[in-house]
């Protein structure tokens, strides 16, 4: 993956209605400004594709939606600040294209 000064190109994976939402196939690249944070990846994301705002968090209070979760190298990053820097292990690793920003519709019922 390519990185200039203080940004990193990003990929991201998002569940199937969100890619016909935004009318896309397969993973999606953005490029994200550091530190690399759940809220960076997310406005870059959101910036790439409006139609996005308000699907993956809260138009008003910018909280991640109850039944969205986020993952990278099996971390459930989930409940994770949204401001604090992602670990260093799951940064390096999405910085450099081995694993992707994983956005994933939770199931429920019962």
């Amino acid at each position: 993956m390519t990185s200039a000064g203080d940004a990193a190109d990003v990929r991201v994976v998002l569940p199937a209605h969100l890619r016909n939402l935004a009318g896309v196939h397969g993973e999606v690249l953005v490029s994200v400004h550091r530190p690399l944070t759940q809220r960076a990846v997310l406005d870059a994301l959101e910036a790439r594709f409006p139609v996005l705002c308000g699907t993956i968090r809260d138009r008003r209070t910018a909280k991640r939606r109850a039944f969205v979760r986020f993952y990278a190298c099996e971390q459930d990053l989930s409940n994770d600040p949204p401001d604090a820097p992602l670990p260093a292990f799951v940064a390096d690793a999405i910085t450099a294209g081995r694993e992707p920003f994983l956005v994933v519709g939770a199931m429920a019922g019962g």
